[in-house]
């Protein structure tokens, strides 16, 4: 991960918390037009944040870094909003609140011939995740994982 996200975790990581939120990822993007570059967080908790939780931590955060300009050199917008219905899974505890649940996940090398699995999550280690996969139950490396998310089923 990138240094200048890390440090932006770390000092976003405790207004977030006192908001009772939890940040799910963090992106440093060059966007096309006049924006250039977005530092942008996505946050969520039980139940989805308000405005006023998003509007309160943005605020923080934007007084934070001015005190630390050297975290995110250049300019750059900042953005807080929420990560979506199918939000992303980065860490092991992400990972943990959606057991039970379908998760999409694609991983840099192939696990028993695929590098994407999309089943219900069955358990989550320290280590890894096992996906249930077409019946069968699969283990995934949280070191191969390169992206992965939760599926809302929509039929429910």
């Amino acid at each position: 991960m990138d240094t200048a996200i890390n440090r932006v975790w770390e000092l976003a990581a405790p207004l977030a918390q006192n908001e009772g939120l939890e940040i799910v990822d963090i992106e440093l993007k060059h966007e096309g037009g006049r924006s250039g570059r977005v530092l942008r967080l996505y946050l969520d908790k039980e139940g989805g944040p308000s405005m006023d939780d998003l509007s309160r931590v943005s605020r923080g955060l934007s007084d934070l870094l001015d005190e630390h300009e050297d975290v995110v050199e250049g300019s750059y917008t900042l953005e807080v909003s929420t990560p979506g219905i199918n939000r992303p899974l980065k860490r092991p505890e992400h990972f943990a609140r959606f057991v039970g649940k379908r998760i999409r996940v694609r991983t840099r090398d192939m696990i028993n011939g695929r590098r994407a699995f999309l089943g219900e999550l069955l358990e989550v280690s320290a280590e890894t995740i096992a996906v249930n996969q077409d019946g069968a139950k699969c283990e995934i490396p949280f070191s191969l994982i390169e992206n992965s998310n939760y599926e809302h089923d929509w039929s429910a």
